[in-house]
């Protein structure tokens, strides 16, 4: 076993990796960004090397640096997580020549399956069913409108080099097939610097459904399946295993097919079979198609681990130092059902945008697992990734671990920023996903009752208003001395609607909150203080705003009654940045005549471009930034002519 190994990533994954290894007696090395110096990973951690600036391609890009770190502090080997450096065969190979090992498979192996269309020809050879389609090397646009109308429409366009959706489109009818594919194309010749298409027949009822494969370079098992159906824009949101409806035909089927894939190219260390499955007619044996191979441990691994009790990082780390891999396929088993929820910083009703803010409050409850790369008090960077928790719940049947995930992300508690809490409270809480009657559209078809806002209730108000007002929870009668006045108005906002409420204090221990023509008794005691009767949630105070952990999480504005009249002089001409982040691209010239949704700018933040649209028709006025800035939260990028002066 190693005595020292480096973890080439940040965040979640690294913190991940790190907590199996020190408990196995490993020394853990980090590498961080100058956005990361004060992270999570890099606190945990034996020993940290700073690699270089914010920006990925500056720090954890550099595989040179990273693997100069190894050698600098004698690590023998290096785990990649999953992202960045993890599927790259020139990183491996400049791992190996530098005489460390790559806790991971070979780079063949990688090169096998980073192509979708070299890797399915080869697990057709292999013996695993694939997906009827084209995945020739003709890219004439006139051959592919053919392949397209032999397979059968509807039919899916797929970047050979893709990955997130990116390059991806879904044609319904020959007339469509050539703006489609131009369109594909050019998305796949910007993302990966390859515009190379394949084309699949489209499943109409498709289910998501990944198995868990585990190599030592001759041998392969398989840890079963999960499955990640529910989808926004092919990103999964919540996985769980295993899969519902799962019938022990197709599960040995689905296995055995993953564990030939496997093989086929000597695999070593976790990897992931994708399959699409038709889910129209119930889950059959002979009604799934090999999609890709992920060459890394996957995001939800957690799920698997929780239904066969094996730690799959300790397993990468014995198998790459030498030891065969630790069970057979006879002594697995799957008990219980588990569910993962990714938690993210993004603000759901205005399109899922990604969000920072600093977290100056967080806590999870103990009834989930909770794998994060952030604590209270650090900041959710616009260099990287928003995500700022995996929730893993795990129960004897499936109704139990939803029941339990329910709970959980009820009690989940973030104050500083936004959050999809409520979302993915929503999908638990949907009728279908909960029936386990589950397909990758349904995210999409029922998007709009998912992300509805329910208004805060009065009670909630009330205890936002006290929190606001100054008051830290009491632990005795003694109260509090702050109130100059019997009654007091405490303006808030709520997804801006202004709230008014006044508080009418009789004791320190007796609040009447007012909000509108309803009055609320607050009233503090022995268990504390409660809200006509029941108990107040907790609360934080986050600079301006309070954040009152009911309903998955309510922000409310303190409203500084001088800061009116600044924000309803607001220039409403000016199309600002909605976070920090990189200015990608700029459309606008001054002078140019613009029409309502026209694309102005582009903003790279979060590992995601966001578009910027005018908001009306007018005249650029001024350009207030150039291609390549660095801008924060609010700059203002663009500004259109005053709308009488166009």
């Amino acid at each position: 076993m190693f005595d020292t190994i480096l973890i080439a990533n940040r965040g979640e994954i690294a913190c991940r990796v790190m907590q199996t290894a020190q408990a196995m007696g490993v020394r853990c090395v980090a590498v961080y960004s100058d956005a990361d110096a004060g992270a999570k990973h890099v606190a945990m951690a034996d020993l940290a090397v700073q690699i270089g600036g914010a920006a990925p391609a500056e720090s954890y890009l550099r595989g040179d640096r990273i693997i100069q770190a190894a050698l600098d502090t004698g690590a023998q080997a290096i785990h990649p997580g999953y992202g960045f450096l993890s599927e790259n065969p020139d990183f491996v190979e400049a791992v190996a020549a530098a005489g460390l090992t790559f806790i991971g498979p070979s780079a063949e192996a990688i090169r096998a399956m980073g192509l979708k269309d070299a890797a399915k020809k080869l697990m057709e050879e292999a013996g695993v069913p694939v997906v009827p389609g084209y995945h020739g090397a003709d890219q004439d646009p006139g051959h592919l409108e053919v392949e397209a109308a032999q397979i059968g429409y509807p039919v899916l366009i797929k970047a050979v080099a893709g990955g997130g959706g990116k390059g991806m489109r879904k044609v319904d009818a020959p007339e469509a097939f050539v703006s489609a594919l131009e369109s594909a194309k050019a998305e796949a010749r910007t993302a990966f610097g390859n515009d190379a298409v394949l084309i699949e027949k489209f499943v109409d009822t498709p289910r998501h459904i990944e198995v868990q494969v585990f190599g030592d370079g001759t041998r392969a098992v398989h840890l079963f399946e999960r499955d990640c159906s529910l989808q926004r824009r092919h990103q999964k949101v919540i996985e769980e295993a295993p899969a519902p409806g799962m019938t022990p035909e197709m599960r040995a089927a689905m296995g055995q097919a993953a564990v030939r894939a496997a093989e086929a190219i000597g695999y070593k260390g976790a990897g992931t079979i994708e399959f699409i499955v038709d889910g129209s007619d119930g889950l059959r044996a002979d009604g799934f198609w090999f999609m890709e191979m992920n060459t890394r441990l996957q995001v939800e691994h957690p799920i698997t681990e929780a239904i066969t009790g094996v730690d799959l990082v300790d397993w990468q780390l014995r198998v790459a130092s030498g030891e065969p891999l630790p069970a057979t396929q006879d002594d697995l088993r799957i008990t219980g059902h588990a569910f993962e929820a990714r938690l993210y910083a993004e603000d759901v009703p205005k399109g899922f945008l990604p969000a920072t803010g600093t977290l100056a409050h967080l806590a999870f409850p103990p009834i989930a697992r909770s794998d994060s790369g952030v604590r209270a008090g650090d900041a959710i960077s616009p260099w990287y990734d928003p995500m700022i928790a995996k929730v893993i719940t795990y129960g004897s049947t499936r109704a139990v671990a939803l029941t339990r995930m329910a709970q959980a992300l009820r009690e989940t508690e973030v104050g500083g920023t936004v959050t999809n809490l409520a979302f993915l409270g929503a999908l638990v809480d949907h009728a279908g996903f909960a029936a386990g009657d589950v397909d990758t559209g349904l995210i999409d078809r029922d998007l709009e009752a998912l992300v509805a806002e329910n208004a805060p209730a009065v009670a909630d108000i009330a205890w936002a208003a006290i929190v606001a007002a100054g008051l830290e929870w009491p632990t005795t009668d003694a109260g509090f001395t702050l109130w100059h006045s019997l009654r007091r108005a405490i303006p808030l906002r709520h997804d801006d609607q202004d709230i008014a409420v006044e508080l009418e204090v009789h004791t320190a221990t007796a609040i009447d909150v007012h909000v509108g023509e309803t009055v609320v008794a607050a009233r503090h005691g022995d268990a504390g203080w409660r809200l006509d009767g029941a108990s107040a949630p907790r609360a934080a105070v986050v600079g301006g705003q309070v954040f009152v952990f009911a309903q998955y999480g309510l922000a409310f504005d303190i409203v500084d009654p001088l800061d009116r009249a600044t924000s309803a002089a607001g220039d409403g001409n000016v199309i600002e940045a909605p976070m920090p982040g990189l200015v990608k691209a700029l459309y606008a010239t001054p002078g140019q005549n613009v029409n309502a949704g026209d694309r102005l700018a582009v903003l790279e933040a979060m590992k995601m471009e966001h578009a910027l649209l005018a908001a009306r028709d007018g005249v650029v006025a001024e350009v207030l930034a150039a291609e390549g800035a660095q801008v924060e939260a609010g700059a203002a990028l663009v500004r259109l002519e005053e709308e009488d002066a166009a």
